[in-house]
């Protein structure tokens, strides 16, 4: 009898989960805050980063204006998106609806995003940046920008193009840099480790997911997202990496102990 109680106590326990990881977790998005350089006395710069929404069927523009208002609540200077907008645009492309969701989103010095390899893929790569121009977002694509963030400083914003589907060069990204605090966008993370002799400060990566589910001893890991995975790295040359685990989900609709996430950053240069 005792055996059966427990059977049946751990059958609800497993139901309860998958109930969980389909139909609650992938709709919780967290806003994870960060501070990065020295305080010293100067206005940080409010960066907000969004990476990987996947828009499709299982998470549809509904799901895109919910993003928008918290990033809005934030009040961000700079809005960077690295990557994968649709999951397959041919199965679910509501272009205008996306583009009047992102439009909303509002950053005074900028809006900025780069290839995702799914941008590419299903159709969407000739759809892609014409979405975002009318966004007001800014196609980074081995290019970048110097943002004046007072009246003295600025920094810049390079973007490479996908590493899976695209063209990434990293000379070409960073041929327009008249600024010293480089922030460089790359969807795959794993890239990072090829850019290191660049002076680039802040890598900011996405693709990984965080594996859509963490269990102990096993995390699912995406190709160019196996060395770095989720969270901050800190790598050669005084070059930090942050790996979004995105807000979408891929082939299974799921997550599990990792949340959509919004990261905002106070930067101090």
């Amino acid at each position: 009898m005792k055996k059966r109680y427990f059977f049946y106590l751990f059958l609800l326990a497993m139901i309860g989960m998958i109930l969980y990881a389909f139909f609650i977790e992938p709709k919780r998005i967290v806003t994870h805050n960060y501070t990065i350089g020295n305080n010293d006395g100067q206005k940080p710069i409010k960066i907000v980063q969004l990476s990987d929404i996947h828009i499709q069927e299982k998470y549809p523009v509904s799901h895109l204006e919910k993003i928008v208002t918290k990033v809005n609540n934030e009040k961000p200077d700079i809005i960077l998106f690295t990557g994968d907008l649709f999951d397959n645009y041919a199965e679910y492309g509501p272009t205008e609806e996306v583009i009047t969701a992102l439009g909303r989103l509002t950053a005074p010095l900028g809006k900025y995003a780069v290839w995702g390899n799914h941008d590419y893929g299903g159709g969407a790569a000739r759809i892609y940046p014409e979405i975002l121009a009318a966004a007001d977002f800014q196609l980074l694509e081995n290019s970048g920008v110097n943002v004046p963030v007072s009246n003295e400083k600025s920094i810049y914003i390079g973007g490479l193009d996908d590493s899976m589907l695209g063209n990434s060069l990293i000379d070409d990204t960073l041929a327009a840099r008249q600024s010293d605090y480089t922030i460089l966008l790359s969807h795959e993370p794993d890239k990072a480790d090829e850019v290191l002799d660049h002076d680039i400060q802040l890598i900011l990566s996405g693709h990984s997911h965080g594996g859509q589910v963490r269990l102990p001893f096993f995390a699912i890991k995406n190709v160019m997202a196996e060395k770095y995975f989720e969270g901050f790295y800190t790598l050669a040359n005084d070059t930090t990496l942050y790996v979004n685990t995105g807000l979408g989900t891929t082939k299974i609709p799921v997550r599990f102990r990792v949340p959509p996430e919004i990261a905002v950053f106070d930067l101090y240069v």
